[in-house]
């Protein structure tokens, strides 16, 4: 082709791209785009978006698209993690591409990139992170674009008996990002545009990077207290006993959600000097902290008793503590995962029966692109300054720095509470 032949293909070309990238979708009107992600989850329950996505909703790539390298920590099997250049994922149909800004490691991470592996490899961990729409896949209105984001890391089927209900933290045929498809320890992912919530504008990228953790958070106190966060008065008095044991990042928020939402008589245990200080930040008064190295925390539980018991270590003692300590018609919240068998002795399944205990657990948090689910509950109180999870930071690394993070987290050598990466960070 000659040169001046060329030159006028190249400009039809960038004509034609412009005119593209200009045409608005108009299938929601001048709704906001908070609420988008809500009505896109309808518009696609039953085929629509969700049934053109199946293909590509972990990030398949579409044909005949070019794009520029990216850094990514790809995990290749069980302590075989690699930071390596990959290819940023163009997104599929019903699909956002984030430019990540801000991402915080997990204990599941630890766990995933040194016991047990992920359900496929090679996969780019990180489900807990926050950053930019740079571009949108088909069906996806370009009014995305530019804005700030945090990623709801489940991705449901849509199709169970759980998504029928917007249950979708429950979906039986569900994806994840970071484990079960690429997540966010990369500079790059594509993710269902339905999981993106607007971020407020004084929420930074380090708050939304949290929003995870948080959510599920304010899923456990929704799930213990029934009208907390929605309309009606809660199940439990805001003067209740309520005892947190495991104050790690999740302890620590639930904390905050709590005192946030009236209930000011928490009791901890701990077994950090830091989580003793951070308890102390959020007004818990110093005799109402239990660092369970040094004193006996069943007793100590025991001395008063509990209206309601939240355990956030996934052990077996633990739970028991939560049995022995209640008082009659308690409430026990299992938050944390189980690190072993869980299993009750007799004189524990007795107090269960005598004291008509009742015993809940929770998984994830909700997401429904709706104002009342638990992610827009937390956002509003981000936005509203009630909570700081920035004040849990205690490292903040670049991306590249992300296997100094986990080391940390595995062999507990120095306090830590949340660590977060930041691609951007030199």
């Amino acid at each position: 082709m000659k040169a001046g032949e060329a030159a006028a293909a190249e400009g039809r070309r960038e004509a034609a791209e412009e005119s593209r990238c200009g045409r608005l979708q108009e299938s929601r009107g001048g709704e906001p785009v908070r609420k988008a992600a809500g009505k896109q989850r309808k518009k696609a329950g039953a085929e629509g978006c969700r049934k053109e996505a199946e293909e590509s909703r972990c990030g398949k790539q579409q044909k005949g698209r070019v794009h520029r390298g990216m850094k990514a920590w790809k995990l290749y099997g069980v302590n075989d993690l690699r930071f390596e250049e990959s290819v940023i994922p163009a997104p599929g149909a019903g699909q956002a591409l984030v430019k990540v800004k801000a991402a915080g490691i997990c204990g599941s991470d630890v766990q995933r990139v040194f016991e047990t592996g992920a359900h496929r490899h090679p996969l780019v961990i990180g489900h807990e992170f926050s950053g930019v729409v740079e571009d949108v896949g088909q069906g996806i209105s370009r009014e995305w674009l530019h804005r700030r984001v945090g990623v709801f890391p489940l991705i449901p089927c849509g199709k169970c008996a759980s998504c029928r209900q917007k249950k979708y933290e429950m979906c039986r045929s569900y994806d994840y990002l970071g484990s079960r498809c690429d997540g966010g320890f990369a500079e790059y992912v594509a993710v269902p545009a339905a999981n993106l919530i607007e971020l407020p504008d004084n929420v930074t990228f380090e708050e939304a990077a949290m929003l995870e953790p948080m959510a599920v958070a304010v899923h456990a106190m929704r799930r213990a207290a029934g009208g907390t966060g929605y309309s009606g008065e809660p199940e439990i008095s805001r003067d209740a006993a309520v005892a947190i044991c495991g104050f790690g990042t999740i302890g620590a928020l639930l904390a905050a959600f709590l005192m946030d939402a009236g209930y000011g008589n928490l009791w901890v245990v701990g077994n950090k000097e830091f989580q003793r200080q951070t308890a102390l930040c959020l007004s818990i008064p110093p005799e109402r902290f239990c660092d369970s190295r040094k004193q006996d925390a069943k007793e100590w539980l025991q001395a008063g008793g509990t209206d309601l018991f939240f355990e956030c270590t996934g052990r077996n003692e633990v739970l028991a503590w939560g049995v022995d300590s209640a008082r009659p018609s308690g409430k026990i919240i299992l938050v944390g995962n189980p690190r072993t068998d869980m299993g009750l002795g007799k004189d524990t399944y007795w107090k269960i029966l005598r004291s008509q205990l009742t015993l809940a657990g929770i998984w994830n948090s909700s997401f429904t692109g709706e104002e009342t689910d638990d992610w827009h509950y937390t956002a509003d109180r981000l936005a509203a300054g009630n909570i700081d999870p920035a004040s849990l930071v205690t490292h903040r690394l670049p991306l590249a720095g992300l296997r100094e993070g986990l080391a940390v987290m595995r062999e507990k050598r120095e306090d830590y509470c949340k660590i977060m990466v930041f691609p951007d960070k030199p």
